[in-house]
C-alpha cells in the first residue's frame, strides 16, 4: 500500500492526524504506470480546482486491494473508492456498502452522457458510482485476407459461417485462439449467449439467477458447436496463451480472433499494419436480439461509510466530465464514457467508441460479471467443450452444481 498525498503534506502527519474538514479520502489499486498517471492528472485537476480540499491517496496492488476492499468498506471507510461497473458491483450494493449516487447522476445530467454506462451503473433502479473509462471487445481481423477471398464483413450468422466456409476453402483457418489461460473462451461465451439470449438473460446467467441446464443456454452452446464442428478453430488452442495465439494471425495462418483491444498493440509490434488489421462488431445470432457489447468498466464508488461525502460527490462530478475522461483516457490508451468526450484519432478506438456508444447493454466479461468460483468452474468447463464437444451434458451438469455453491 503507497500513501500518496498530492498537496504536498507529509505522509506521516497524514497518517496519524484525525480526518479534517475538506479532506478526501480516496483508496484504488491503479497501480500500473498508465492507471497511476491518469489518477495523478485527475487529483492534480481536481484539486486545482477545489484548493480547499486536499486529496488523501491510498495507492494499492490489484491483489492487495482485492483482499482489503470488503475490510476498509466495513471498518475504515475511504471517500471514495474505485471498483467496476455490472454484477461484479453487486455484493457491495446488497451488503449496503456503497452509497447510491442519483443526485450526482441527475444534478449533471449524467443519464445522456454517460448513457453507454447507465445500465451497468444501476441496481434496484439506483445509480452506485460513476463510470471513468472502458474498453472494447470485438472480432479484429485480417481485412487484407477478407479482400482476397472476396469476403465482406458478416453482420449475421449465416455471413458469419459462410465467411468461415471460404476460408477454411482457401486453406485459412477462421479464428484463432489460445484457451490455456482460459479466459479468452469466457468472451467467446459472452458474445455467442449475448448475441442468442440477449443481455438480460446473460447477466441474470452470471447473477445465479438460470440454471446451466436451461434449454436456452444449450442454445448457445449449440451455435458454439457449430463452429466447432466447422473445424472454425486453431488446433491445439488449448496450449496456447492469447499472446502466442496471435501468431498464426500475424502470419496469415488465421484470420480473426475474438478478443479486447488489448490486442492491437501486440499485432502492430508483430507487424501488422492497419492497411492488413480491421475490426468488426460480433455479428447478429438472433434476429431482433439488441445488440449488446462486451466492454469492461472501470468505476468509482462512495462507501456508504464514508465521511466526506460532500467532497466526494463533487470528485465524482469532476470524475464525469467529458473534458476530463477525454485527458486520463489519452493516459489509460482506452475510451471515455461520456459521449462528448474526444476520442483520440486511433482507429481502433474511434470504431469501439462508435460501436459502444450505440450498444444495447454492456457486460463486464464473465470473470467479473461471475463469482469467482464459478467463472473458474464456467472457464474450465468451455475450455473442455472445445475440446470434447460430446461431453456437454456433463459439463453443464457440473457447472449446474456449482452454481448451487457460488452464490450462497
Amino acid at each position: 500500500l503507497v500513501n500518496i498525498s498530492l498537496a504536498g503534506l507529509l505522509v506521516g502527519s497524514m497518517l496519524c492526524s484525525p480526518v479534517i474538514a475538506g479532506e478526501l479520502v480516496i483508496n484504488t489499486d491503479t497501480s500500473d504506470p498508465a492507471p497511476k498517471a491518469a489518477f495523478e492528472t485527475l487529483i492534480k485537476g481536481f484539486e486545482s480546482e477545489h484548493p480547499d480540499v486536499t486529496v488523501k491517496w491510498n495507492l494499492f496492488d490489484h491483489e492487495g486491494y482485492k483482499t482489503s476492499i470488503r475490510n476498509f468498506l466495513t471498518a475504515d471507510a475511504p471517500d471514495l473508492a474505485n471498483w467496476y461497473a455490472g454484477n461484479r458491483m453487486l455484493p457491495y450494493v446488497r451488503s449496503g456498502l456503497f452509497e447510491p449516487v442519483d443526485d450526482v447522476w441527475e444534478a449533471n445530467r449524467l443519464n445522456e452522457s454517460l448513457k453507454p454506462a447507465a445500465e451497468s451503473m444501476t441496481i434496484d433502479g439506483k445509480k452506485w458510482g460513476v463510470p471513468y473509462t472502458y474498453y472494447q471487445w470485438g472480432v479484429y481481423y485480417r481485412k487484407d485476407l477478407f479482400a482476397e477471398q472476396g469476403i465482406a464483413v458478416p453482420t449475421n450468422w449465416a455471413e458469419f459461417k459462410a465467411a468461415g466456409a471460404r476460408l477454411k476453402e482457401a486453406g485459412i483457418t477462421p479464428i484463432t485462439i489460445g484457451s490455456k489461460y482460459l479466459w479468452t473462451t469466457a468472451g467467446l461465451f459472452d458474445y455467442l449467449n449475448l448475441r442468442t439470449n440477449g443481455y438480460d438473460f446473460h447477466m441474470a446467467l452470471t447473477r445465479g439467477e438460470i440454471p446451466w441446464t436451461d434449454e436456452r443456454v444449450r442454445n448457445t452452446m449449440s451455435h458454439w458447436k457449430e463452429l466447432l464442428d466447422a473445424g472454425f478453430f486453431i488446433k491445439n488452442h488449448a496450449a496456447y496463451s492469447w499472446q502466442e495465439a496471435l501468431a498464426p494471425m500475424v502470419h496469415g495462418k488465421a484470420a480473426m480472433y475474438v478478443m479486447g483491444n488489448f490486442a492491437v498493440a501486440p499485432l502492430r509490434d508483430a507487424g501488422l499494419g492497419d492497411d492488413q488489421l480491421g475490426f468488426f462488431q460480433f455479428p447478429e445470432i438472433t434476429p431482433g436480439v439488441p445488440m449488446a457489447e462486451d466492454a469492461p468498466t472501470d468505476t468509482i464508488h462512495i462507501p456508504a461509510n464514508a465521511k466526506n461525502k460532500e467532497d466526494a460527490k463533487k470528485f465524482l462530478a469532476y470524475l464525469a466530465r467529458a473534458d476530463v475522461q477525454a485527458e486520463i483516457n489519452k493516459t489509460l490508451g482506452q475510451l471515455p464514457i461520456n459521449t462528448q468526450s474526444e476520442v483520440g484519432d486511433d482507429a481502433f478506438l474511434q470504431a469501439g467508441a462508435k460501436m459502444l456508444s450505440s450498444a444495447e447493454g454492456l457486460a463486464q466479461f464473465f470473470d467479473r460479471d461471475a463469482p469467482a468460483e464459478m467463472a473458474k468452474a464456467a472457464m474450465e468447463g468451455f475450455q473442455e467443450f472445445m475440446v470434447k464437444p460430446e461431453r456437454l451434458d456433463k459439463i453443464l451438469s457440473r457447472l449446474e452444481k456449482v452454481r448451487g455453491r457460488a452464490y450462497k
